[in-house]
C-alpha cells in the first residue's frame, strides 16, 4: 500500500517515533504492553532511578504514548490509545516484536519478581 508524501500526516507519527527513539523508553513501553504499572514497578524492573524514570515517562506522556493516573500517593501508567490510525498500527507491530527481544524478556521477568500486593513503597 503506497502513499503519496502529501497524503501522509507526519506530525503524529514523527512525535511517536521521536518519543520511541530511546532504548529506555522502548523498554518502558514493552513493560506497559503487559498492562498498567505503578511508576515504582517500572523503576525496579528496569533498575532505573526515580529521576531517570520520571524524565522518560514525561517524554512519553508529552507524545501521548502513555497516560497516567494518580491514586493516593502513587502514579500509574498505561499505554495510551493512539488516535492516529497509522500510529496505532505501528504501536501494535512494535508491541508484537517485543517477545523476540531478549533484553525486554529479562525486564518482564524482573517485573514479575518485584510486582505484587504491597510492593509499592
Amino acid at each position: 500500500m503506497g502513499y503519496a508524501a502529501a497524503e501522509v500526516e507526519v506530525t503524529p507519527m514523527s512525535r511517536l517515533f521521536k518519543a520511541l527513539g530511546d532504548e529506555v523508553r522502548l523498554r518502558i513501553v514493552a513493560l506497559l504492553s503487559h498492562g498498567e504499572l505503578c511508576v515504582c514497578h517500572i523503576e525496579e524492573a528496569l533498575e532505573l532511578t526515580q529521576t531517570n524514570t520520571s524524565r522518560h515517562l514525561a517524554i512519553l506522556r508529552a507524545a501521548a504514548v502513555v497516560a497516567h493516573q494518580r491514586r493516593d500517593k502513587w502514579v500509574y501508567y498505561r499505554l495510551a490509545r493512539q488516535q492516529d490510525l497509522e500510529c496505532r498500527q505501528h504501536m501494535k507491530l512494535l508491541v508484537r516484536s517485543f517477545t523476540r527481544q531478549d533484553l525486554l524478556r529479562k525486564d518482564v521477568a524482573r517485573l514479575l519478581r518485584v510486582r505484587g500486593p504491597g510492593s509499592c513503597r
